[in-house]
């Protein structure tokens, strides 16, 4: 069976399709209802079908209260490592909101690189939106993963 490649212009075109999807807490439905990881499942699921491991429920504080990197273990079972130096568009940015926080943000490169670039996320009390990777952000930003088989 020959291998599929998924160019990043794909894969922002559709997390773009996302754009206005309201924020609702574990969900993950195009045009109804999705949480930051929500948006990077749904996006996998668009170009990889079944998702590779089922989800346990999470509260809203489930990075403070375990403590570990959990966003950023998933990215590494499921996702392809990069230096955020070398981050382009399609691939999933994981921030973290403390310095010695776990990481608990999820958002796609939609433009640019991180440095100065775009993304899109969804985040509590908004809809999924694209927003600019402006000293706030990059600030925090502790990894980087790219979806498998992405050609440039």
């Amino acid at each position: 069976m020959p291998q599929i490649t998924y160019t990043r212009a794909a894969l922002v075109a559709e997390v773009r399709q996302w754009l206005a999807t309201p924020y609702r807490h574990q969900a993950s439905v195009k045009g109804v209802g999705a949480d930051c990881l929500g948006l990077v499942r749904g996006v996998w699921r668009a170009f990889y079908g079944t998702e590779p491991a089922r989800l346990p429920a999470y509260t809203p504080d489930w990075a403070e209260a375990g403590g570990a990197e959990q966003l950023a273990e998933a990215g590494r079972a499921h996702l392809v490592a990069v230096d955020p130096a070398d981050a382009l568009p399609g691939d999933v940015l994981l921030f973290r909101f403390a310095a010695n926080a776990p990481a608990k943000h999820a958002g796609i490169l939609s433009a640019g690189t991180a440095h100065a670039g775009l993304f899109i996320h969804a985040y509590e009390l908004s809809a999924v939106t694209e927003t600019r990777l402006a000293p706030w952000w990059r600030r925090r930003l502790a990894f980087v993963f790219r979806f498998p088989d992405v050609s440039e």
